[in-house]
């Protein structure tokens, strides 16, 4: 008898997860919840359970025989619903609330990295308007200006006049746009270079990097438009090079994962480095705590070993095995609603995409039509990632955009230029 998991979450990131796990003969069965219904057109289960019901979920899990359980969103993590399930005799893949702070809150990721010697851009934090105010004056720009706090992507403007940076002070801290995740703000200086996104497993202090990716943040081509939580993204990053890659892992991941372990909050699940090659080297933008999306639906489709026997590994104290594709190239292109990030208009109808063996459409915020037809709907900002594998970025953004150019998309929309950086690098 195989594994059977549950996934937590509802968006692509978690509907690759089931996907490679049921890829794998040692799991058997995935239950998301709440999942969405275009991952029931994969055979993923799905449960209308809340991922902040952790009452309900302990009683799902003991109830239907799961061996262990993957969280995909950071908010359950920061919430503390690894600690929860851990209490409850349950395994959970993923960090503890006091580990997750890393992505929780930036303003102790850049002290733990200012202790360690970490690279990062200098910073300094405010938690008042006026003193964050004459810093951007008196420093000047490009500047980059952060709300401390979860803002699902969107809490980071990368100001090159003050008047952009001064804006986006008075959003977070009189607008109150972000909410809590406003009461702090980062403000970083500003870095040059290529971006690339390094996840790697983590144990306490062993861990096991994944191949890099790059994410596309901005809404439309050419990088313009606002921040998103990703339109696009492609792996491997050719223009990156294997040096900058095993200089990262050297000075960065390392040391992470062996810091929280000395300040008594070992991290356990999928570390997020979103890192920056510099001209002195690579430099940490962000961490996050958990799988990023959209690069999990560009990595994980190069996994060539058993997904579900590695996490029982590292969820029992084993060492896991993982082995990657390293001939091909996976580039990924988000379908999003009109509008996303700032006015999403919900509503458009999803379009059926033909996928196959180099071809797959990973849901995120769809929903069934009102007439029970089988038909999808999009129901918020991002609403699809169409992935697809090719002999090397020319050659998969060519299929990608064959098989999105071909199909009618009125109410949504994506960038055309996922993978050209490398291109043109």
């Amino acid at each position: 008898m195989g594994q059977k998991v549950l996934i937590i979450g509802s968006g692509a990131r978690e509907h690759v997860v089931a996907q490679t796990l049921l890829k794998g003969e040692s799991v058997d069965e995935v239950v998301c919840a709440p999942g969405n219904p275009g991952m029931e057109r994969d055979g993923i289960r799905t449960t209308q359970l809340s991922p902040s019901n952790q009452a309900a979920l302990i009683e799902f899990v003991n109830d239907n025989d799961i061996d262990w359980v993957f969280i995909g969103p950071e908010v359950p993590l920061i919430e503390g619903i690894v600690d929860d399930f851990e209490s409850a005799g349950i395994k959970a893949f993923g960090p503890n609330k006091a580990a997750a702070q890393i992505e929780g809150s930036k303003d102790y990721a850049k002290q733990l990295m200012a202790r360690h010697s970490i690279p990062t851009a200098q910073y300094e934090t405010f938690d008042d308007l006026e003193r964050a105010s004459m810093y951007v004056a008196e420093h000047g720009t490009p500047i980059v200006i952060k709300a401390d706090g979860l803002a699902a992507g969107k809490g980071v403007t990368v100001a090159t006049t003050e008047t952009q940076a001064q804006e986006a002070l008075k959003e977070i801290f009189l607008d109150h746009r972000f909410g809590a995740a406003g009461t702090k703000v980062v403000v970083e200086d500003f870095l040059e270079g290529q971006e690339f996104s390094l996840m790697s497993f983590v144990r306490g202090t062993e861990f096991w990097p994944m191949p890099i990716s790059q994410d596309h943040k901005r809404a439309y081509d050419g990088d313009k438009g606002p921040n998103t939580g990703g339109m696009g993204a492609y792996s491997p990053v050719p223009q990156i090079s294997k040096e900058s890659v095993r200089t990262a892992i050297d000075t960065i991941i390392k040391p992470t994962v062996e810091a929280m372990v000395d300040e008594g909050v070992p991290f356990q699940g999928i570390l997020y480095a979103g890192l920056i090659d510099t001209a002195q080297g690579p430099k940490v933008i962000e961490f996050n705590a958990r799988f990023g999306d959209p690069e999990t639906e560009v990595v994980l489709p190069r996994l060539t070993s058993d997904f579900g026997d590695a996490m029982s590994a590292l969820l029992h104290g084993d060492k896991p095995s993982f082995t990657w594709d390293n001939d091909s190239t996976t580039i990924g292109v988000i379908l999003a609603s009109d509008g996303y990030p700032e006015d999403v208009v919900t509503g458009a109808p999803v379009p059926d995409i033909d996928a196959d063996e180099n071809t797959h459409v990973y849901y995120a915020g769809v929903s069934g039509d009102a007439d029970g037809k089988g038909k999808l709907v999009a129901s918020s900002g991002r609403v699809l990632l169409v992935e697809t594998t090719g002999t090397d970025i020319a050659d998969a953004q060519k299929n990608v955009y064959a098989t999105l150019d071909a199909i009618d998309t009125p109410g949504l929309f994506y960038r055309h230029d996922i993978g050209s950086k490398a291109l043109d690098a």
